[in-house]
């Protein structure tokens, strides 16, 4: 009754809501037009993360070397200038402090996911480039997602390359990272997504899913939101049953909050947290 009644509040809200609800390795419990496409926003920062793991591990990088931070990056439109972020529009002072010095590419990947700074991801994403983002994506077995430019990339964007989620697809991959901490897995060596996890778990924006949990519940999550936009993925850790995957992802006018570096809080975050309160009261019944 839970999933239907879920359903039924959802039709009444604006926009497109989208949903994911099931064990990694599981059929899913609960899906809600699950393969629409929305604006990734920071949520395409999970691929870049898994990317990067993917390089160091098979010797491409080093993650603990240290890279040049530059706000200077080549667009994935070709024939156009560099482009290069605001600094207004991301929430981490710190990497800022270190343009035109350096900082390891583990550290710099670290920020991209607990403060959502769009200067490390552009910089890490210049590391280990789009086809290894596509890559990732695609041993997680995503059929929709695409990362085709950088962050704030507008010569990029108004030709019509894009970054691109389905709840569905971020459900695969963090499955693939979960599942893939205690066995060997397509993506990653266990000690690599066990690390991947414990970034996500050090995510300091909680304002939606994690909202809706009880505190001090783990939940390895990475949100992601421009006016218009709000999106949560995670995998939650019970103490009581076995984890879960939770993504909902939303394109609604209840997103009203500002830009994709900024914290806010807003009607999309308070609907998202519901959803996640909602679903923890069926964690025992999920299927698998």
């Amino acid at each position: 009754m839970i999933w239907e009644e879920l359903d039924a509040h959802l039709d009444r809200v604006p926009g497109t809501v989208s949903a994911y609800v099931g064990r990694p390795g599981a059929d899913a419990t609960w899906t809600r037009f699950a393969d629409a496409t929305h604006y990734a926003a920071s949520t395409m920062k999970l691929a870049v993360l898994v990317a990067l793991h993917r390089a160091a591990e098979a010797g491409r990088l080093d993650l603990d070397a240290p890279v040049p931070v530059d706000n200077s990056f080549a667009s994935a439109q070709p024939g156009t200038p560099r482009f290069g972020n605001a600094r207004d529009q991301d929430n981490d002072e710190a990497v800022w402090a270190r343009v035109g010095g350096d900082a390891p590419l583990r550290w710099l990947a670290e920020r991209m996911i607990v403060r959502s700074s769009n200067l490390a991801t552009n910089v890490c994403l210049g590391q280990v480039g789009l086809p290894a983002v596509a890559q990732a994506w695609a041993l997680a077995g995503a059929r929709h997602s695409v990362t085709g430019r950088g962050i704030e990339d507008f010569a990029a964007r108004d030709a019509g390359i894009d970054n691109l989620v389905t709840a569905a697809d971020l459900a695969a991959l963090l499955g693939e990272v979960a599942l893939g901490a205690t066995r060997p897995g397509p993506l990653a060596s266990p000690a690599a997504c066990a690390a991947m996890l414990d970034v996500l778990v050090a995510q300091e924006h909680r304002e939606d899913l994690a909202a809706g949990l009880p505190a001090g519940t783990r939940i390895a999550h990475k949100n992601g939101w421009v006016r218009g936009v709000r999106h949560g993925a995670g995998v939650v850790f019970p103490d009581d049953a076995p984890p879960y995957t939770i993504v909902v992802c939303t394109t609604t006018d209840l997103a009203d909050g500002g830009a994709d570096g900024e914290q806010v809080e807003d009607d999309a975050c308070r609907l998202i947290a519901n959803v996640s309160a909602r679903v923890w009261a069926a964690r025992r019944e999920l299927a698998g």
